[in-house]
């Protein structure tokens, strides 16, 4: 007996088609679609709104090992559900830091334990994440790792990263880096504009990011190595990834639902819940992002999910951690502001956070077909409701995003086949 979903529309991102059909899922798998599929033999559900392929975030902390007071593999994974995300990676600067293969092994049987969602770990590129020497890429990558990256701190060392890109060519990883000089950065706690200027807040400038892109451009394009971006935030960024991009680079970037939708004026509002690293910079840099991921210069939408206790946060914009959390946010936040108003349509958005994710870093999943394991997600495009961090998953309630009205809730989540998450 198979699960028939009828009722809704299905999206299909590549051919940026939305079709009204039946879709049957049975062993896991989708088995059939069409109009009007035959009930015999399978349960019906009938569901209102849109089927889209299970979302996929290719940045998030899980906090775990290590770091259970702020997140766990299960808290994380449920928030990952409940934000209709199938398919997560998690990011390596735990406690200890994800660089052993024991340690891979261990966050991908855990999550498989609980199966909210599947959890491919990002690696570390240098031990300890101390940015000295490389981890052992190919037992990583053995070991469950779709990445490697010292996600939380840059990679100081060209040198370093020059053999990172060179060793992970050789075994087909892709390099994530987290782009910040720290000689430009170290110390700084908001963007180094206005805000932080109006605060009396050592801030961090756009050029502390930016010139680490550069450098690391030209190593990627010297290596041929492919060279990911993470939470790319100021506007040269953006112009220099598109320069790159048009020079041919082996290179792909990513961009967060808070860099496009908020600026540094949020901390004003928020406090240390719009803390974040690299921070909210002005609105002519958000402006870029936003035109960076329309004309594909980023390729992807990540959310960067990094929670922390309300303790660490209520202890002031100096003194409290980087992050917010966005798992159970991030789709309706994005549908509200570029769908619903018509910059984007709902099949672009869904390449962005589904398809495109799976392309970048090598994994199944980011489509809708016959024969495809069944990970889907449903989605209300009408239903307002507002944003509540008491009735998240996740551990973490730190959002600036608290009470804002939105549209695009995802409803239910299947995960190879099974409902993971219901509204």
């Amino acid at each position: 007996m198979g699960l028939l979903l009828t009722g809704a529309s299905i999206v299909f991102p590549k051919e940026k088609a939305i079709k009204k059909w039946d879709l049957l899922i049975e062993d896991g798998h989708i088995t059939a679609m069409g109009p009007a599929l035959t009930r015999s033999g399978h349960t019906v559900r009938v569901v209102e709104g849109y089927i889209l392929p299970g979302l996929i975030d290719v940045h998030v902390h899980l906090r775990e090992p290590g770091q259970i007071h702020k997140e766990t593999i299960e808290t994380g994974t449920r928030a990952a559900a409940a934000g209709g995300f199938t398919q997560i990676c998690a990011m390596p600067n735990t406690t200890p830091v994800l660089d052993t293969p024991e340690l891979i092994q261990e966050v991908v049987q855990k999550a498989n334990t609980y199966g909210y969602a599947t959890v491919h770990p990002i690696a570390a590129i240098s031990r300890g994440e101390q940015g000295e020497a490389l981890t052992d890429f190919a037992a990583l990558k053995q070991a469950g790792a779709v990445a490697l990256s010292d996600d939380g701190r840059g990679v100081q060392s060209a040198k370093l990263m020059f053999e990172a890109l060179l060793a992970a060519k050789s075994i087909g990883l892709p390099v994530a880096v987290h782009a910040e000089d720290n000689s430009l950065a170290k110390g700084g706690h908001l963007h180094a504009g206005k805000v932080a200027e109006e605060l009396g807040i050592r801030g961090i400038p756009s050029v502390a990011e930016t010139s680490m892109i550069a450098r690391d451009l030209w190593l990627a394009e010297e290596a041929k190595a492919h060279l990911h971006l993470c939470h790319v935030s100021p506007a040269a960024a953006v112009s220099a990834i598109r320069m790159g991009k048009a020079h041919g680079l082996p290179i792909t970037a990513e961009v967060t639902p808070h860099h496009l939708l908020l600026t540094e004026e949020s901390v004003k509002t928020f406090g240390a819940n719009a803390k974040v690293n690299p921070p909210l910079r002005s609105d002519d840099d958000r402006l870029a992002c936003v035109q960076g991921l329309l004309d594909g210069t980023l390729d992807l939408v990540a959310t960067d999910h990094a929670p922390h206790t309300d303790e660490e946060k209520a202890k002031g914009i100096e003194q409290a951690p980087f992050g917010l959390v966005g798992l159970e946010t991030s789709f309706p936040l994005l549908f509200t502001a570029f769908v619903k108003s018509g910059i984007l349509t709902l099949p672009e958005l869904v390449y962005k956070m589904s398809t495109r994710p799976a392309e970048v870093f090598h994994l199944s999943g980011g489509e809708i077909f016959v024969g495809g394991v069944a990970d889907l997600t449903v989605i209300d495009p009408e239903t307002v409701r507002q944003v509540n961090p008491a009735a998240f998953y996740s551990k973490g309630r730190n959002t600036p995003f608290a009470g804002r009205e939105l549209s695009g809730w995802p409803v239910l989540t299947i995960h190879h086949g099974q409902v993971v998450y219901e509204r």
